[in-house]
């Protein structure tokens, strides 16, 4: 069965996804600079569209977000103009009267001020939007800056659905924050300033608040939680174990060995960017069978589990791999 990105309806309930997003040709065009204008952004454009980053981590050729997306709620006129201000901080002359425009069409409850509210609340509550939205206006201010033009983000985002609390949520987490350690920037990712731990452990509110939901609990128990999971025991960073050369991986791959979560983890594991779905079997088969209702699909696919080199919990994805899930 070929798959399309599988998203839950806002009027469902509430739902989780890890989104991913390459720079054109897989070019190093983000620098430090760039990544913290983009950090910025996406807290911004997250309010804007009332979604909730759990986790996210910024790479100089690409980017990840874990996303809580609520159930659907339809906001205020108030509350629709703050969101609205929120894209606009420093408003144009032009920009400063439209909004005093779309003030007035409001209060008179007119056919224009209707059509800007139906404008605003489409853009609202959807994973698709924020992402479509949080690009553009990167991708803009980017190529100004750099006197560039033309597409900066190879292609439209990734997307997978992830069981929106317990293990599955937890686990993508680790794995979306390990990414600068994976990538040889640092050795614990408190110290990469463009991840969602790293801004948490720096005291940001709205980062700590997310890992609180992935957790549950206070942040100091969250915090605690975290640290387990990216490291396996304790509050320190662990060299020795931690780590696992590429031969040595595939090696204890071949021989069907078991490995640490925390090193599985260190290593790129495609479970986490294509298989569509994550979660406990009973979560993936529900958007299984949503998913044939909606398309009429025959049943040609199933609830997989995670190869066995480590400990999963019990998670499994929808999606088969056509290529090793690691490396």
């Amino acid at each position: 069965m070929r798959l399309g990105r599988i998203k839950v309806s806002p009027e469902e309930g509430p739902a989780a996804y890890h989104c991913m997003t390459r720079v054109v040709a897989g070019e190093h065009l983000i620098d430090d600079p760039a990544k913290e204008i983009l950090r910025r952004q996406l807290w911004l454009v997250a309010e804007f569209c009332g979604v909730e980053i759990l986790t996210y981590t910024i790479l100089s050729n690409h980017f990840h977000i874990l996303v809580r997306v609520p159930q659907k709620i339809t906001p205020s006129d108030t509350e629709l103009l703050r969101r609205y201000r929120l894209l606009h901080p420093k408003p144009t002359k032009y920009q400063q009267a439209r909004i005093e425009v779309i003030e007035a069409q409001l209060s008179a409850g007119g056919p224009e001020g209707e059509a800007w509210r139906r404008r605003q609340l489409a853009l609202m509550g959807d994973v698709s939007n924020f992402m479509k939205l949080l690009k553009q206006r990167f991708a803009i201010w980017f190529n100004k800056a750099h006197r560039r033009y033309g597409t900066l983000f190879a292609e439209r985002f990734k997307s997978v659905l992830v069981e929106c609390s317990g293990n599955a949520l937890r686990t993508m987490a680790f794995y979306i924050d390990l990414n600068p350690v994976r990538a040889g920037l640092v050795a614990d990712p408190k110290d990469y300033r463009f991840c969602g731990y790293g801004e948490a452990v720096a005291g940001n509110a709205s980062a700590r608040a997310g890992l609180c939901q992935v957790h549950g609990g206070k942040w100091q128990q969250a915090h605690a939680a975290h640290r387990i999971g990216l490291f396996g025991t304790g509050s320190a960073p662990r060299l020795a174990g931690s780590t696992i050369a590429p031969a040595a991986f595939q090696k204890v791959l071949r021989q069907k060995g078991q490995l640490p979560l925390s090193t599985v983890l260190r290593c790129r594991v495609r479970y986490f960017t294509d298989s569509a779905v994550l979660g406990s079997q009973a979560f993936v088969a529900l958007h299984l069978a949503a998913y044939r209702r909606r398309y009429g699909a025959r049943k040609r696919s199933a609830p997989r589990p995670l190869q066995p080199i480590t400990d999963w919990g019990g998670l499994t994805v929808l999606r088969a791999l056509r290529r090793s899930p690691f490396g």
